[in-house]
């Protein structure tokens, strides 16, 4: 088990779980682009504009976290591997400079709720979705020092 900065080299690895973990776990959630589109968005955006950082059992990325001054951008956990500690290790992560941080989760997603309230995580507003390209109502959370 290692938790370590992610590389470009695994921008598809990373996306490759990233669509498991949304079409698994957010079934609520259209499917809005193809593995490719997601791949060159990991690859060209996310992973350039973000620290990423992966946790890793047996060479396999079981979860990640990106995150950006003032953000947590992603955090998403391989559905066979929720549940086992790894969420709240790569959210430390990105809480490690102690700065405040904001992130956006799905109204509907109440796991990912409940996990930001109970680590200090406060919403700062609703909204009814019309603004993200999925159209579902999101929240915006921060978490002050």
């Amino acid at each position: 088990m290692s938790l370590r900065r992610a590389d470009l080299s695994q921008a598809g690895e990373i996306a490759r779980l990233h669509r498991l973990t949304v079409r698994t776990s957010l079934t609520f959630l259209p499917d809005l682009h193809t593995p490719e589109q997601d791949l060159a968005w990991f690859r060209d955006h996310l992973m350039v504009e973000t620290e990423t950082w992966v946790w890793e059992e047996g060479g396999v990325i079981c979860g990640y976290v990106a995150f950006k001054p003032g953000w947590v951008e992603h955090l998403f956990i391989h559905p066979d591997h929720q549940g086992r500690g790894l969420g709240p290790a790569l959210l430390d992560k990105a809480m490690e400079s102690g700065a405040e941080r904001r992130l956006w989760t799905f109204q509907k997603n109440t796991r990912a709720r409940a996990f930001y309230e109970k680590r200090g995580f406060v919403m700062e507003i609703e909204t009814d979705g019309s603004t993200n390209m999925e159209k579902e109502p999101d929240v915006l959370y921060v978490w002050r020092p």
